[in-house]
């Protein structure tokens, strides 16, 4: 049968929110089976607490999703032998998939996932800006090299990144899982970020001719607004700042300088001591968190 990427979506989206709606009880998948050959085989879960659980099966959803987005690419240009109309055979999937990870920010916001919102929420919406805003929007570029390059950069990411959640979760974490984990982003961060930013620059002379989005004066807003700039504005928004470099430099800084306070003060054996550990406990523990989102 042939590969059917919107029904492999739509299971997997139906089995999510069957887990959901039945946390407390035991989840045995036995087999989804998938219209080419693809599988995934049973696993059980039980016993655990249903933090443990969604945040298994969370992450376990999300890398069967970029699996399938994978193998759909890949069937795609084995197929057609060509990277054109790759993009438009699956640019219905990837909207779902890629707006459906607002739900992440939302898991840094309630606290259960350890991460930035701001940080996230960035990453999460310059994605969906890419998808919906430029990628789907203007068709002329859908057949750019570049299009193609950040589709590849993210589903390496993704795959790599939920593959590193789902073993660790399940404390079998394989070495080369963890090694491309930390390694990977030294090729794929730059390789997205070109891909992007040349993907944004080929849209630029069909905004500027069609004048998309935009709003001219005079109209009975009397709101002037220019997508073609917005769009060159966004792309100096991907230029580094300085502060960022020099932020784990000092947030060590920071924890080693509190932790010699706390070390002085516990020789002194009094009250202010005990509240000093305390105190510095708390901030070293902050500051800490800080580090594991901006470094």
């Amino acid at each position: 049968m042939s590969f059917n990427l919107e029904v492999t979506g739509f299971r997997l989206n139906l089995f999510f929110f069957f887990f959901l709606l039945n946390p407390d009880i035991f989840v045995t998948v036995n087999v989804l089976k998938f219209p080419t050959d693809f599988f995934i085989w049973s696993f059980f879960i039980v016993d655990f607490t249903f933090f443990f659980k969604f945040v298994l099966f969370y992450s376990v959803y999300v890398l069967c999703r970029w699996l399938v987005l994978a193998m759909a690419m890949l069937r795609f240009y084995i197929k057609k032998g060509t990277h054109k109309g790759l993009y438009r055979s699956i640019a219905r999937t990837l909207k779902f998939f890629q707006t459906f990870a607002l739900v992440e920010v939302g898991h840094c916001a309630i606290g259960i996932v350890r991460t930035s919102v701001i940080v996230t929420g960035v990453q999460v919406c310059s994605r969906i800006f890419m998808v919906w805003l430029v990628a789907s929007s203007i068709r002329q570029i859908q057949n750019e090299e570049s299009v193609i390059l950040f589709l590849v950069v993210w589903t390496v990411t993704e795959i790599t990144r939920y593959s590193y959640y789902t073993f660790k979760l399940l404390n079998h974490l394989p070495y080369f899982v963890k090694w491309a984990r930390y390694n990977f982003f030294i090729v794929l961060y730059p390789l997205g970020v070109i891909g992007e930013l040349l993907s944004i620059y080929a849209a630029l002379p069909f905004v500027r001719r069609s004048g998309m989005y935009s709003m001219r004066l005079p109209n009975k807003y009397n709101v002037s607004f220019d997508y073609y700039y917005c769009l060159i504005i966004v792309m100096l928004s991907y230029i580094p700042c300085k502060e960022t470099v020099c932020l784990e430099p000092t947030f060590k800084l920071l924890q080693t300088s509190f932790s010699c306070k706390t070390h002085l003060t516990h020789s002194k054996g009094s009250k202010l001591a005990v509240r000093m550990r305390s105190i510095n406990k708390k901030v070293i523990g902050s500051i800490s968190s800080i580090s594991e989102n901006y470094g």
